[in-house]
């Protein structure tokens, strides 16, 4: 099992006006992603929707990103599910599929205590697929402290965790107390705007939402913090921080479709609960990736 380091893009689901899957449009998006450089996909991601997807369009969106990518990079299926019958179900789903890793998110919802997340973690990795553990509490509710993290570190096929919790301590500890003591541990940020930071404390890079757009420039930014070449780091950082600030103006993926539409890729319409862009977020989501240099 090799390392994740450098950028990968948590993928749209692009739609169109009707509401159905633009899989064209989405196999066009997975071949601009590799034709920028990027280090890897993550289809069926918070970004691609999947809570308003049904299974049969998940596959397909699988089958279309396998097809792409496989041998290219590295593909991180999302498995997520509050429920985890049906986790280790999407988990099977993947390793079946090729993926070569799963994205397993927190149980949402149910709020389970520190040893039902365990037990849900140890479930999926039985599977036999490395895992990507998905710590977001502000959309599941739960933070994975770094010592429940620890424990599931420990478990057979477990490669590292999507650190959105947006704390940089916590991703500090991550750093310290597991992944400096576990070589293959990717620590990966789920936030863009703490790629930087994150790598400079020895974190592995990004599951990026920006790079939907903009994955050379993304990809740019990784590899030199990833790499050590701060400099170069922290100039393409500030150059793509509006970009990264105004991604999250609404919910995500609600801007960066936004912002794909203006730009002529595929991402289309979204899914009720999620509706267009408010207009008055419009100019200054188009006057920050101007800034950035995207638009």
């Amino acid at each position: 099992m090799m390392k994740l380091r450098g950028a990968f893009t948590a993928l749209v689901t692009p739609m169109k006006e009707d509401g159905s899957v633009d899989f064209e449009g989405f196999r066009d998006l997975v071949r601009f992603q590799l034709k920028s450089g990027i280090s890897g996909i993550v289809p069926l991601g918070t970004t691609g929707e999947t809570p308003t997807l049904d299974e049969s369009e998940e596959e397909t969106l699988i089958d279309i990103a396998m097809e792409e990518a496989k041998g290219k990079v590295p593909v991180i299926v999302g498995a997520g599910s509050n429920n985890t019958r049906d986790a280790v179900k999407y988990v099977k789903r993947a390793k079946q599929k090729g993926a070569d890793y799963a994205l397993v998110v927190t149980p949402y919802y149910n709020k389970p205590n520190d040893e039902g997340i365990f037990l849900h973690f140890a479930a999926c990795a039985e599977v036999g697929l490395p895992i990507i553990v998905y710590n977001i509490a502000g959309r599941t509710g739960k933070n994975i402290s770094t010592a429940l993290l620890a424990r599931i570190a420990e478990l057979p096929n477990i490669a590292g965790v999507n650190e959105a919790s947006g704390d940089i301590n916590q991703m500090m500890e991550v750093i310290e107390t597991i992944a400096r003591k576990k070589p293959g541990f990717s620590v990966l940020s789920g936030d863009d705007a703490l790629t930087l930071p994150l790598a400079a404390l020895g974190g592995d890079g990004v599951i990026s939402v920006v790079s939907n757009i903009a994955p050379a420039e993304v990809t740019a930014l990784a590899t030199a913090a990833v790499n050590g070449d701060m400099e170069k780091a922290r100039t393409l950082h500030y150059k793509l921080l509006p970009a990264f600030k105004a991604a999250f103006v609404e919910t995500n993926p609600v801007p960066i479709k936004a912002v794909m539409n203006m730009k002529g890729l595929p991402a289309g319409s979204l899914r009720l609960p999620l509706a267009p862009l408010d207009p008055a977020n419009a100019p200054k989501l188009r006057a920050a990736f101007q800034a950035a240099g995207i638009l």
